[in-house]
């Protein structure tokens, strides 16, 4: 390797050495770590009930803790000491389960029940187990209830909640909250016996990541207080009726039924016979085509190519001739004419006559000749 290799090979070193130096250098000059939070979605339990951070929330307090879907009393007998928190509409529930329910509550069983949400118009005798407590639920347009806890910032509540009020003045009630004057109240604690029912307009502070705000967390404990330190267990009803397979399919299933239905309907088209429009009528002559011909074999005619024309009928009828009698077209002279005549039924005069040329310049005789060609052609 000469000198000025080994120089070439020094700079390029040195070069790269230098870039990445600068790299390295621009790197830890602009490099910044940061730590960013991604929410996943939730998984498990989480993601289909609502109720599962005040689960947690009550278990790691010490409490027993049974969140379903449904009430189920046969399965789930309830207990006086017992709390039972319903998300769902109080209308779902059947007149058994009300009547158990209430026959619970007046053994010391504590109930949390919320009004029907907001969006249909009830009647007087639409929710059986407000009924029963002398409550009706109101048609009105939800108005927001304000919350202030003690140390926090003022807060409201139940912007989308439906208030109540009381028929029944004989109801006892052991506290109220809304507007007193006009006897429209977000939530009451109804005394039932030796237990007590909680009707409030909306629940929807329990859910979710709602729980961790301080002003829910505080009405939450309120909320649960009655039979908190009796060692009941508190039954989550997140659900108190499961929609049928046909509602769940006619809400949700339509998303894989349509593009299956679309699916089968191009199949079935693909399958099907066509049958198609009627076949249209066969096109006439065209007679532009028929002129054309009868103008070409006028100009032939017209400057003496006469003989071109009746050679391509002569041509035209021995063809015919070789694919019908193969045995007559072999044959040459007055032979030929002869085995032609008896095929044809014309004599041997004609068919002499209709084999040769036309004369010359003689506009009959061409006539005459093509006319018996043709006419032999069409008898073989």
């Amino acid at each position: 390797m000469n000198r000025t290799a080994v120089v070439r090979t020094t700079l390029l070193a040195l070069l790269g050495a230098g870039l990445v130096a600068l790299f390295v250098w621009w790197w830890l000059r602009t490099f910044e770590r940061v730590t960013d939070t991604i929410d996943l979605p939730p998984r498990g339990e989480a993601a289909y009930n609502p109720l599962y951070p005040l689960k947690l929330a009550l278990a790691k307090s010490g409490r027993k803790v049974d969140a379903r879907q449904r009430l189920d009393l046969p399965d789930h007998p309830l207990k006086p000491a017992d709390t039972v928190l319903m998300l769902g509409d109080p209308r779902t529930l059947s007149i058994p389960e009300v009547d158990g329910l209430l026959a619970w509550v007046d053994g010391g069983g504590h109930l949390i029940v919320r009004t029907p949400p907001p969006g249909s118009t009830l009647g007087g005798e639409d929710v059986s187990l407000l009924s029963e407590l002398g409550i009706v639920a109101m048609d009105a347009d939800p108005v927001c209830q304000g919350l202030q806890v003690a140390k926090l910032e003022h807060h409201i509540e139940f912007c989308d909640g439906r208030r109540f009020y009381f028929h029944d003045e004989d109801a006892e009630v052991a506290a109220t909250w809304g507007d007193d004057e006009a006897a429209e109240y977000a939530y009451a604690r109804v005394i039932h016996g030796d237990g007590t029912v909680d009707v409030i307009a909306d629940l929807d502070f329990l859910q979710a990541d709602k729980l961790e705000d301080a002003q829910h967390a505080a009405l939450a404990r309120q909320l649960l207080q009655p039979n908190w330190a009796d060692g009941g267990t508190f039954h989550l009803i997140y659900s108190a009726n499961m929609p049928s397979l046909w509602d769940l399919v006619w809400q949700y299933g339509w998303r894989a039924i349509v593009p299956a239905l679309l699916a089968l309907l191009l199949w079935l088209w693909m399958r099907a016979e066509r049958l198609g429009p009627l076949r249209p009528a066969a096109p006439p002559d065209r007679r532009s085509l028929l002129e054309h011909v009868q103008a070409s074999g006028d100009h032939l005619y017209r400057y003496g190519r006469g003989g071109v024309l009746y050679a391509a009928v002569h041509d035209a009828f021995l063809r015919r001739l070789r694919q019908r009698d193969p045995y007559a077209a072999a044959l040459e002279g007055p032979a030929q004419i002869d085995a032609i005549a008896r095929r044809t039924g014309l004599s041997t005069v004609d068919v002499d006559a209709a084999l040769r040329y036309p004369r010359p310049g003689d506009a009959k005789d061409f006539v005459l000749r093509i006319a018996k060609l043709l006419q032999l052609r069409t008898r073989l």
